[in-house]
């Protein structure tokens, strides 16, 4: 084995074999297990919260196959309707160009072009990060057999009634020009101004004041309401009022929607522009009157001196027009929710229009008892609250989109507007005998995305038909995705397989946390704090980040800001880590909470892991290649740390299988990394070596290399779903030593716990030996001894029990606490000694000779003096303003270590006084 482990000259190797022969395949035996990718959007390239869900996805799918299932991940991509329409628009704009000018046929190809270039460097991401996907079977959501089966699905509803067109009060993006979903608005409070209006009555001397947040929707009003039951008010229920800057008059109704103690009492109702008032004007049969263009204009409805002004400066107009009138009662500052596109950012508009609707009412039903029932868990069971509050409220689903890039709805229309909806234009002919001479034209509107989504789990298998995969494969048996889409996608999902299928299209929603930054930021472009999971694989310099972060800002004058903080978080750059290591920091954050910090720096403790066991397999190999070796157990003694180590494994196989069942991928990790950074690499190595390099018999020594080479190789397993390319090459040089023939480790069984093969004498011995140890360790640490200082060891006390421990293992102690004789101390008189305690016994390190005292304190007094005035010097440091507001954050957090640090160490220092100080 090399020297140094390099994860650039392993991981690609490797992954080509696998991907050439076939080994993600579904092996066609076993039991079935699958789990849909969440297909990424073709915007452009994965980021850190795909990284992070298909590294826990491919754990489990690796861990299954080693389980001998007939695993199955299905991979794909999404086409993200408006994500990728605005991808496209903005390259379009930097050359100066728009799509209007290209036509849509011409524009639909640029984004084809674009959806290849992304879909491309998607794919290739999900190979190095170690996915094991089956590449045989890519899907896309807009390629020709999934558009086949959208058409039939919508076609299909709509011929159940389950789908209509009608005209209703939709969220409209002005900037994207199109109808957006409830999920697809941010709504944030914001400062904002309110604004009173005086409305007066006809034939009277009176008025009424409204209170609005958007004067301009005044001119839409059709009424003003008021509760029935108050007093102020009742004498003018049924009058009418003249509207302010138009020729209109319109009534005062009575609704029991106002609350008579907010505002004046009266409020204005705008059904083309509010939801509420929407729901009111259908009850009180209103006008619906837009005053809005789609691009958020006046339109011919406002008076002809608003028309073709912009809502906002139509806006000022109308309220200085209502100053000159007298008509403006005040003004005051108010905060309020606005709603903004999620996408575009712009303040959406409730706009009356026509669209397409899913009716989800009996959709919503089954779906709510699948899991309600048992048929679909949710991991953690608390996001089933979540899923049963938002289809126990749930409202018809605008599934149409003024995009150009998606599917396009399947339908079409005469001259005389009559409507026909079918697979294709001559479905739609035959089925309704149109003569081919008649005139007909399509729907120009598109499908929301997550309409094709929705059938994500089934039309992938290649349903409609009832494929083999089909059968075998739905449903799948995880939907590994973040909360945020519970309801975009997960309730959908299920409400489409159980209508088509008339099944859940999985048994487990598995919900991961967010990825947020080390400040627990969301990551966007926007912000400029986006983390690629490739450059923390390979490694990226300071400058090519810097650009990298800023030329993907959507707002440009944050350029400097964000450059400032890259240079202030990463001043040498990003070092390279490997996959292995950035697969098990993500293992290692996978925890049940609902945001998880990313911390570049943890990535170096894990690619520490990487070389650590890159070490004890070099280890291994050096003490069992080209040595005498044997797979006969008969012809074995096997020490008792021997049977320590086969014990311990054996746990941590047991709990490895508890925590990818309850998918605590957090807690699989820590398990793994505690056995073999701490029970394998720094005991059972070491306890290895007296074996090995000492007198020890031939079937001692045949026991501890069978051992190393057994335990490193199970170890291996253990990891494969987690750390995939490291466990592949040194499990290659492994399994000859274990007689094993076959091409990967991916294809061998997971290990499996054999309770009878935990010693729990060996346990019991192991740990108290560990315990004498770093007891004499520590008091080399605190007396300042030399690790290499051979020690005569006392022991005192204790029982018969331990009288024994210490014959038995009197091998094990010589060596690895470096002692020249050990002795049973069995009077009082006892020398000039430091001790520690294992249990009731004493251990005791004679001094004479070691130390001289008083030279010993005399230096940790010096030691003391010096590092309390480094205390003194930081802490004025950290309590001066100037410098913890004007420091980069790097600067001042690295002060706050070395505060830490040098608190530590004066509490250390002075502890080994006083240890001195008590010595007899």
């Amino acid at each position: 084995m090399d020297k140094t482990y390099n994860p650039a000259q392993i991981e690609q190797k490797w992954y080509q074999k696998w991907e050439k022969d076939g080994d993600f395949k579904p092996s066609g035996k076993g039991a079935p297990y699958c789990i849909m990718i969440p297909p990424p959007n073709v915007t452009g390239t994965l980021h850190m919260g795909h990284g992070f869900q298909q590294t826990l996805m491919d754990a489990l799918i690796r861990y299954h196959r080693m389980q001998g299932h007939d695993t199955l991940w299905q991979v794909g991509c999404d086409h993200a309707g408006i994500a990728t329409q605005m991808v496209v628009e903005r390259q379009l704009l930097q050359q100066g160009m728009n799509r209007h000018e290209l036509g849509r046929d011409k524009f639909v190809e640029k984004v084809k072009e674009w959806k290849e270039e992304s879909g491309a460097n998607i794919m290739q991401q999900i190979r190095r990060l170690g996915g094991s996907v089956d590449w045989g079977r890519e899907r896309f959501t807009m390629d020709d057999e999934f558009s086949e089966a959208v058409k039939h699905v919508f076609v299909k509803l709509y011929d159940e009634g389950l789908i209509y067109r009608g005209q209703r009060l939709v969220n409209w993006d002005p900037k994207l020009l199109t109808a957006i979903s409830d999920l697809e608005v941010v709504s944030k409070e914001e400062e904002a101004q309110l604004w009173y209006l005086r409305y007066p009555i006809i034939n009277s001397h009176e008025h009424v004041i409204v209170a609005t947040t958007r004067p301009e929707t005044m001119l839409g009003d059709t009424a003003v309401a008021v509760h029935p039951d108050d007093p102020r008010y009742q004498h003018l229920i049924g009058q009418y009022i003249q509207l302010p800057l138009t020729d209109r008059t319109i009534p005062i109704i009575a609704d029991n929607y106002v609350e008579p103690a907010f505002g004046s009492g009266c409020v204005k109702i705008t059904p083309a522009h509010d939801f509420n008032d929407y729901e009111m004007g259908k009850r009180h049969d209103l006008p619906m009157i837009n005053v809005l263009t789609p691009d958020a204009k006046m339109n011919e409805h406002a008076p002809s001196q608003y028309q073709g002004m912009d809502r906002y400066d139509a806006r000022k107009a109308i309220v200085a027009d209502f100053k000159k009138l007298g008509l403006l009662e005040k003004i005051e500052p108010h905060n309020m929710t606005v709603p903004r596109g999620d996408r575009s950012g712009v303040v959406v508009e409730p706009y009356l229009t026509d669209q397409w609707f899913v009716r989800t009412q009996p959709l919503a039903e089954p779906a709510l008892a699948a899991v309600k029932n048992g048929d679909i868990k949710f991991i953690p069971e608390n996001w089933s609250k979540t899923y049963f509050q938002w289809l126990e409220n749930i409202e018809d689903w605008c599934i149409s989109r003024q995009l150009w890039w998606g599917h396009r709805i399947p339908a079409w229309y005469d001259d005389h507007g009559n409507l026909y909806v079918g697979d294709d234009e001559a479905a739609v002919r035959k089925k309704h005998n149109i003569a081919a001479d008649v005139p007909l034209t399509q729907d120009t509107d598109v499908l929301d995305t997550w309409f094709s989504s929705a059938l994500w789990p089934f039309v992938t298998l290649g349903w409609p038909d009832k494929t083999p995969e089909v059968v075998k494969f739905y449903p799948s048996n995880v939907l590994m995705t973040g909360f945020d889409i519970i309801f975009f996608w997960v309730a959908r999902m299920v409400m489409m397989g159980l209508k088509l299928l008339g099944e859940v299209p999985f048994h487990e929603v598995y919900i991961t946390g967010l990825i947020r930054d080390h400040e627990g930021q969301k990551m966007s472009k926007s912000k400029g704090n986006v983390l690629d999971p490739i450059d923390l694989i390979d490694g990226i310099d300071l400058e090519s980040l810097v650009t990298k972060r800023t030329q993907t800002l959507m707002q440009p004058s944050m350029a400097k800001a964000v450059e400032k903080q890259t240079r202030d978080q990463f001043p040498e750059g990003i070092d390279s880590h490997g996959t292995d290591a950035l697969r098990f920091t993500f293992c290692i954050l996978a925890s049940t909470g609902r945001n998880i910090r990313f911390d570049v720096s943890r990535l170096a403790g894990y690619r520490n892991f990487c070389n650590k066991l890159w070490n004890a397999a070099r280890y291994v190999m050096m003490n069992t290649e080209d040595k005498p070796l044997s797979i006969d157990t008969a012809n074995m003694q096997f020490s008792i740390a021997d049977r320590w180590i086969v014990s311990k494994l054996h746990q941590t196989i047991d709990i490895a299988h508890q925590h990818f069942s309850s998918y605590r991928f957090d807690l699989l990790a820590q398990a793994l990394y505690e056995f073999v950074w701490h029970e394998f690499c720094d005991w059972y190595l070491e306890l290895s070596k007296p074996v090995l390099m000492g007198d020890s018999s031939e079937a001692e020594q045949f026991g501890t290399r069978f051992t190393l080479v057994s335990t490193l190789e199970s170890i291996l397993r253990l990891l494969h779903p987690i750390m995939p390319f490291i466990t592949e090459e040194i499990w290659q040089r492994v399994a000859p030593l274990q007689s094993i023939k076959a091409d990967t480790i991916s294809h061998q069984a997971y290990p499996r716990c054999y309770p009878e093969k935990v010693d729990n004498d060996a346990l019991a011995n192991i740990e108290w030996l560990k315990q004498i140890i770093i007891g004499i360790r520590n008091i080399r640490g605190e007396m300042n001894i030399s690790p290499a200082k051979p020690l005569n060891a006392l022991f005192h006390k204790g029982g018969a029990s331990d009288k024994q421990r210490l014959e038995n293992n009197k091998l094990f102690l010589m060596k690895l606490a470096k002692l020249d004789s050990v002795q049973w101390l069995e009077g009082n008189d006892i020398p000039f000694s430091a001790s520690a305690l294992a249990g009731d016994m004493e251990i005791l390190i004679p001094m004479e000779g070691l130390i001289d005292k008083q030279a010993e304190l005399s230096r940790l007094t010096k030691e003391a003096t010096k590092l309390q005035k480094e205390l003194t010097r930081v802490t004025g440091k950290l309590k001066n303003p100037n410098f913890v507001e004007r420091a980069p954050t790097q600067i001042v957090e690295k002060e706050k270590a070395i505060l830490l640090d040098t608190e530590n160490a004066i509490e250390k220092v002075n502890m080994q006084i006083q240890r001195i100080e008590e010595l007899s």
